[in-house]
């Protein structure tokens, strides 16, 4: 093999190897960047009736329906401490005087064992203010219920936010 043959395939696999970086690095600089949205808190969870529902099965937003500071954030923590999932803390559109959980499904797996949680709470139809069971705490709210009810039978099909795999 002579002196220009091989100068000739060394310029040529060279000339290759910049073609195939060249490609390489262009795929690498168009290529989209990757997704930092964090996976939800929860999902919409249906059980059937007669099956048991658990704490750790449900997300609770939290929402100061009072002139008290940070009464919101003090019950979220106690219900966390119970095992519940926090989702959303935040004042309420309107004053309460108790307690209140906003929904439409009274009869709700999860309704049923966050109410539990509380002396005298309402369930009363409201705004979805936050995911999970939205409860509304107010001025005459002292502390929850001192016998923590860890789980339910569903009494009918319930659908409700329940944590995503891996929280």
């Amino acid at each position: 093999m002579t002196a220009s043959l091989k100068s000739a395939l060394t310029l040529l696999a060279l000339g290759a190897l910049l073609v195939i970086a060249a490609v390489w690095g262009w795929h690498a600089v168009t290529k989209p960047f990757p997704s930092t949205e964090p996976p939800p808190l929860c999902t919409d969870v249906t059980v059937n009736t007669g099956t048991e529902v658990f704490r750790d099965q449900v997300a609770v937003s939290v929402f100061n329906g009072s002139n008290r500071n940070g009464l919101a954030g003090a019950t979220m923590a106690q219900l966390e401490e119970r095992g519940f999932v926090g989702a959303d803390s935040d004042n309420a559109p309107t004053k309460v005087a108790g307690v209140q959980i906003w929904t439409d499904q009274p009869r709700n797996a999860a309704v049923r064992l966050v109410a539990r949680q509380f002396k005298a709470a309402k369930i009363v139809s409201g705004d979805e203010l936050g995911r999970g069971i939205v409860v509304v705490v107010g001025e005459s709210f002292k502390a929850l219920r001192k016998k923590e009810v860890e789980s339910v039978t569903a009494v009918e099909t319930s659908t409700f936010c329940s944590p995503s795999a891996g929280q």
